[in-house]
């Protein structure tokens, strides 16, 4: 078996697993978050649940470390007063970042199962161990009964070949597998990573790189484990762990051999972590602020190696420099190194621990039009706020925002890039490059994608003002839908697209319709037009991005009565099961066959597969529902 099943079939009392087998897992920590967390309290409320295994349950806040958003303030409180009720384990805003925390203090371990509502959950790959980002229903399944169902994944194994170059950094790494494999050549599989270069890397390097494989739509970026990492954790946990690796004839989906020499220094462009490109690229793009840290590079050895760049210089002139360790004891580690007076003396801004920029988080946010380059691992168009992000390495991030552009460490200017009134800056005229690029260009373009997107979103019949914000109801579950088609022709529609972080804190599911498609380019005004029984269809990696469960309910709120994609994000999936959302995959070509069209009404039958468009009577054939997503489906849902 490969790793994924080894620990699988470990946890579910099986002799072996393969992919495609549905089995109930033991989860051996059970944690939610302050985004998230209030509902998988409210879920266990509402259906009378109790906590299967407190010792096994944690609550981490590290999305807004000392609840600057009253929202989010309310929310934390209200799974304290269930903590002291129930005798589970708080890790408070003062903390930092759950997973990481999970990893240092042996909540996680190698070959043990791990869930969160943190959708990078599965950074647990770096240390060999199973972890997920799951929606609030599964979260509050896994407390309640101490186990969640799970598909067993297909297997990709990916061989790193070669010598890695010495200007390389684990962030580039990442970055270059998603250049070469995109968000869905490995949706839904899980990924093991082999080669020399690779036995050699830290714990840390692990984490930035496992931290990135939700970006890369895999259910998990798996390390076996090496002598040298089993005994780092040992050094953090005071426990020797024993070591995990797949069978030596473990059966891969597919194999990849990738020459790492070939790698270079890279950043994603604004949108998308996978729209990546070389450093020199985009050489001389002025910016306005710079982040580091995140769950992907908020560790110690990030924080050396911008210190390493930012002593004795200073952030350039107007520019923002925040810096955010992921943990309290890495912070600590920070102070006794004299890391965080090298950060202020450049005159950079040094947070609390925690997630920052992530889901409207305490720092890294920013505003219209602004520039920022990140360590995180999202860039989303919305994610972070109005600006645009450029996602890059730490020594990228720190060299930048002296230089006042982006830039190399080799290539820090004496005099930094300062602001102008001018539209171009004789400072970049050699390079061809406009100092506002971003900012004069890229609005622009939007502008124009929004006209031309608008009219795919017009449907006829369609112009009510109000939002249809029913009640879901779970009686009588149909299991042939009529509906009027919504065809959204567009891969890879986040989850902030879908219901944007700034609602998060909504836990009526009453209140979430209005919010569907709020922050997809010509669909703003879907929540208004849409009608109840209206059937959604689009097309690869739908769902992609983060673990909120609103993302989903927003559709049950209007009323949808089911979605078809080509293939879904792994957590997306997942809570559109668990919470009773017809969801279909069907093949690229199924459409042209029966003609369909926006505003045609389709007929599906999650039995037999079979949609009619009832136009034409034109009849095809899609995936239909599986066994235990038609029982949870009529169920009327997990719980």
């Amino acid at each position: 078996m490969t790793i994924i099943e080894k620990i699988i079939a470990a946890h579910s009392n099986q002799q072996t697993v393969k992919p495609g087998d549905i089995v109930d897992v033991l989860i051996d920590t059970r944690a939610a978050r302050d985004f998230g967390g209030a509902n998988v309290v409210k879920n266990l409320l509402d259906h009378g649940l109790d906590v299967e295994d407190v010792s096994k349950t944690i609550f981490t806040f590290d999305c807004n470390p000392g609840g600057s958003d009253q929202k989010y303030a309310a929310n934390q409180q209200f799974c304290r007063q269930y903590a002291r009720e129930k005798g589970i384990r708080v890790y408070d805003v003062n903390a930092g970042v759950g997973t990481h925390l999970a990893i240092d203090s042996g909540l996680a371990w190698p070959g043990s199962t791990f869930v969160s509502t943190d959708s990078h959950a599965n950074i647990m790959g770096a240390i060999a161990s199973f972890g997920q980002g799951m929606g609030d229903q599964d979260i509050a399944a896994s407390w309640a009964k101490g186990k969640v169902w799970f598909k067993v994944p297909e297997s990709v194994r990916i061989t790193l070949i070669g010598n890695r170059p010495v200007n390389v950094t684990a962030k580039d790494i990442i970055l270059n597998l998603l250049a070469i494999f995109g968000a869905n050549k490995l949706l839904s599989y899980s990924v093991e990573i082999y080669g020399e270069e690779m036995e050699k890397l830290t714990l840390d390097e692990r984490i930035t790189i496992s931290s990135m494989g939700t970006e890369m739509g895999a259910i998990i970026v798996l390390f076996p484990t090496t002598p040298a990492l089993l005994a780092e954790l040992k050094a953090k946990t005071g426990k020797l762990f024993e070591p995990v690796h797949a069978d030596h004839d473990a059966i891969y989906s597919k194999h990849f051999d990738i020459d790492i020499s070939n790698f270079t220094p890279m950043v994603a462009k604004p949108g998308h972590p996978h729209d990546d490109t070389s450093v020199e690229s985009v050489k001389g793009q002025k910016i306005d602020s710079g982040f580091i840290g995140s769950c992907t590079n908020g560790r110690i050895e990030d924080l050396r190696i911008a210190a390493g760049i930012l002593k004795n210089r200073r952030v350039a002139p107007g520019v923002v420099l925040k810096i955010v360790p992921a943990t309290d004891a890495i912070w600590n580690q920070a102070l006794e190194e004299n890391l965080i007076r090298v950060f202020k003396d450049a005159g950079a801004m040094v947070s609390n621990a925690g997630c920052a920029g992530c889901a409207a988080g305490q720092v890294g946010q920013n505003g219209p039009g602004e520039v920022t380059i990140s360590t995180g691992n999202r860039n989303f168009e919305g994610k972070q706020g109005k600006g645009f992000v450029y996602l890059a390495s730490p020594d990228v991030v720190a060299a930048s925002a002296v230089a006042g552009y982006i830039t190399t460490p080799d290539s820090i200017p004496d005099i930094p890039a300062v602001f102008s009134s001018a539209v171009h800056s004789s400072l970049f005229a050699e390079k061809g490059s406009e100092v506002r690029k971003t900012k004069s260009q890229k609005p622009e373009a939007k502008s124009e994608k929004r006209e031309a997107n608008r009219s795919e979103a017009e449907l006829g019949g369609a112009k009510s003002e109000t939002c249809h914000c029913e009640e879901r109801s779970d009686a009588a579950k149909p299991i042939i839908v009529e509906g009027r088609v919504w065809i959204i022709r567009q891969d890879d529609i986040d989850t902030d697209m879908i219901f944007h972080n700034r609602y998060l804190t909504i836990t009526d599911i009453k209140e979430m319709g209005q919010y569907a498609f709020d922050n997809l380019k010509g669909y703003e005004d879907f929540a208004k037009k849409a009608k109840q029984g209206d059937i959604v269809i689009t097309q690869k990696n739908f769902g992609a991005g983060s673990s909120r469960q609103q993302a989903v309910d927003c559709f049950l709120s209007l009323g949808i009565s089911c979605i078809l994609a080509e293939s879904y994000g792994a957590i997306y999936e997942r809570n559109a099961i668990n919470a009773a959302l017809p969801i279909l995959t069907y093949d690229p070509e199924i459409l042209g066959k029966i003609g369909l069209q926006h505003g045609d009404t389709l007929r599906v039958n999650f039995d037999s597969g079979e949609i009619v468009n009832l136009r034409n009577n034109q009849t095809s054939i899609i995936n239909k529902f599986y066994d235990a997503q038609k029982a949870i489906y009529l169920n009327g849902g997990l719980l």
